[in-house]
């Protein structure tokens, strides 16, 4: 992959992204093309592992403990209009482009099947989810029956890492002005374009 220096997050902000988790899609090879899911995903600091689960049905759990798998943990990103560069005005050299922070997670996959690796890992997961909300959900709110037979129908994975690139993506290639032009024009617009403006600024990108 092309990762420029001033693209390349630092060691702390890798390790909050990882953290943090999310939704991200699992890619392995398989016997004949690419398997990929799209899952929520935790991390695992004890193990310096991500954690996830997916349908037993899913053939993909069956190609672990076999080749490399990279896991594609996207966090914040947004288009951006020339529009929002001051520049534009001054000489009209500018094109769109995509502001995007991302993790690319390399290593080897390890699949659990027993019921208290599942358990305990659904239990965070959704802890870690819930967490913050006024009235929280817990796995034992539902009736045990039930919760053990949703744990017959997923199998739970473990991603081993070997290495984590992340990148920002996010005008350092331009100028302070135009930066800053960025940021005020993506406030105003969607939720994803707003949190893509907070990460420019939690990353110093709106002073000169």
């Amino acid at each position: 992959m092309i990762l420029p220096g001033k693209f390349r997050l630092s060691d702390e902000a890798i390790d909050a992204s990882l953290r943090a988790g999310g939704f991200g899609h699992l890619i392995t090879p398989g016997p004949e093309s690419l398997e990929v899911t799209s899952i929520p995903l935790r991390y695992n600091a004890e193990n310096h592992s991500v954690e996830g689960h997916i349908a037993r049905a899913n053939p993909h759990w069956r190609y672990a403990n076999g080749g490399e798998t990279v896991i594609v943990l996207p966090a914040t990103d947004a288009y951006v209009s020339p529009d929002y560069y001051p520049s534009k005005r001054v000489h009209g050299k500018v094109v769109p482009t995509w502001n995007y922070e991302v993790l690319y997670i390399y290593g080897q996959l390890v699949t659990h099947d027993d019921d208290q690796w599942l358990r305990e890992h659904v239990t965070a997961l959704t802890t870690q989810h819930e967490s913050g909300r006024q009235k929280q959900w817990t796995v034992t709110d539902a009736p045990k029956e039930f919760i053990d037979a949703q744990l017959r129908g997923i199998v739970g994975f473990e991603l081993q890492i070997d290495r984590v690139y992340g990148k920002a993506k996010m005008n350092q290639n331009r100028s302070p002005e135009d930066r800053s032009g960025v940021i005020r024009g993506l406030e105003q617009g969607t939720h994803s374009e707003r949190e893509t403006a907070a990460a420019m600024i939690a990353a110093g990108l709106d002073e000169a």
